[in-house]
């Protein structure tokens, strides 16, 4: 009967790959790919999504993809209300939480790292997104249950055959403005592009 063995060096270096090999498989796992990429909202089309939405006091805004976080935290800064981002990006929500800190409306913004696709949408009055038309499709139809009344404000993207109530243009960029009707509107099925 022979044995096998090998020295104590080589079982380290292969006990070494052997968990690299392990926490790089864990990682990917873990990863989440990114729908869209971190591209930020210029402060004047922030206004003007915001100015379009007709927030007030009372609304609750709920950012989709919300990257540095100034859509939330400029809502509860001029307005006063409170809003909710949600990113993948652990990084933007950090750097949010942080915009959030020293502009000192940490107590009416809060920010998730979580999958916008399985965030609760049913408490805002007012959604703001800056994400692509294929995301915005695939969100359609969980946006058009929502409460009628609800403002619905994307930035550069539209949603299909869903036709904005308003659309203006600011600094060569277009912003939508959707209100989810009472009565669901005649639209084409929206594809999932996910």
């Amino acid at each position: 009967m022979s044995h096998f063995s090998l020295p104590a060096r080589s079982l380290g270096v292969l006990a070494a790959v052997a968990m690299s090999i392990v926490a790089v498989a864990g990682a990917r796992a873990d990863a989440r790919e990114l729908d869209v990429p971190f591209v930020p909202t210029p402060q004047s089309v922030v206004e003007k999504m915001l100015e379009m939405a007709d927030v007030k006091e009372g609304d609750y805004l709920i950012d989709l993809g919300s990257g540095d976080g100034r859509i939330p935290v400029t809502a509860a800064k001029k307005y006063g209300i409170s809003a909710l981002g949600v990113d993948l990006n652990p990084v933007r929500v950090q750097e949010a939480n942080e915009n959030a800190k020293r502009e000192k409306v940490t107590d009416k913004v809060e920010f998730r790292e979580e999958d916008l696709f399985k965030t609760d949408l049913s408490k805002a009055t007012v959604i703001t997104m800056y994400l692509l038309n294929s995301v915005n499709m695939k969100l359609r139809p969980e946006i058009l249950k929502l409460k009628p009344g609800t403002r619905i404000v994307s930035h550069s993207f539209g949603m299909g055959d869903w036709q904005p109530d308003k659309e203006e243009v600011v600094e060569g960029r277009t912003v939508y403005m959707w209100i989810v009707p009472e009565k669901m509107p005649d639209l084409a099925p929206a594809e999932d592009t996910h």
